[in-house]
């Protein structure tokens, strides 16, 4: 196995200087964005159901209509499609709010911590960690993977 492989990356590697402590705080504000990025993703998936779910309710009324109900298929019409899902929003007008605000903030402030902290390198606790736990020198255990040919 070439021994180019058996050393993390550049942009893997520690800065010299840069302490345990600084490593691991950054190591818990990359969780962090993590966890904040799988929110984000439960909030799409949110908007896309709230929706889908409208457009559903749509085709409720018509099929209520054409089953006789016309009453109750007025009523749903008038009262639930197209509502708002929060006071004075659709779903679309929350994900916006969410990502100009919370998550632009966090994921400035995260960027904001590497580069000024490690030059920008993301993940250096866990590219440590598989540093530790992988078994040097053995095949599916290479720090990196192979150069494109």
């Amino acid at each position: 196995m070439s021994d180019d492989r058996q050393r993390p990356g550049r942009e893997h590697q520690r800065p010299a200087g840069v302490s345990d402590e600084t490593v691991d705080a950054l190591g818990s504000f990359s969780e962090a964005l993590e966890a904040i990025e799988a929110a984000r993703g439960a909030l799409y998936t949110w908007h896309r159901l709230s929706g889908t779910a409208d457009l559903t309710l749509g085709d409720a009324v018509d099929k209520l209509r054409d089953a006789g109900h016309d009453d109750l298929a007025d009523r749903v019409e008038r009262e639930l499609v197209g509502r708002n899902v929060l006071e004075g929003r659709w779903s679309f007008q929350t994900v916006e709010e969410y990502d100009d605000g919370y998550y632009a903030a966090f994921t400035a402030l995260e960027r904001e911590a590497r580069e000024t902290l490690v030059g920008g390198r993301r993940h250096l606790f866990e590219a440590e960690m598989k540093e530790d736990r992988r078994t040097h020198g053995l095949r599916h255990h290479e720090a990196t993977p192979p150069a494109p040919e």
